[in-house]
């Protein structure tokens, strides 16, 4: 597998799990091996709104969210490799969301990772950006 594929896989799984989680239809057990053993113990995750999350802050918001979205879909798109220095890789993909309560029910954001080659894959850092209306109101949200 190429890195892309690699880093493709990672990101579409993960977030496939993360609908699971909020729907509610994935075990509750699932969080520690799904999600969180991929995260680096100092983790920074950055969402559009600029405030910055720790590990410790996301396991408390996915512990707190279990379930409490059955409508919530996500959708991958244009995932690239940015940067590649020995085992670290910096990837960008769009994400698309349906059906989000926290957010717009239809919203779009692009996003920048920093993840470690390991097995499995480590996230070190995650940051988010609303995509332009313009660009989000020209998409498709057929997923």
């Amino acid at each position: 597998m190429s890195t892309l594929e690699i880093v493709t896989k990672e990101i579409v799984d993960l977030h496939d799990f993360f609908t699971q989680w909020f729907n509610g239809t994935v075990e509750r057990d699932q969080l520690a091996p799904r999600f969180l053993s991929h995260l680096d113990d100092n983790v920074i995750f950055i969402p559009p709104e600029g405030h910055i999350l720790t590990g410790d802050m996301l396991k408390g918001g996915f512990d707190s969210g279990y379930g409490s979205n059955t409508d919530f879909r996500i959708e991958i798109r244009d995932v690239a490799i940015r940067q590649e220095i020995g085992d670290l890789v910096m990837a960008t993909y769009t994400e698309w969301q349906i059906g989000a309560t926290q957010s717009a029910h239809k919203n779009a954001r692009v996003t920048s990772v920093l993840m470690k080659m390991t097995t499995p894959v480590t996230w070190l850092h995650i940051q988010e950006t609303w995509l332009p209306d313009s660009v989000r109101d020209a998409g498709s949200f057929d997923f």
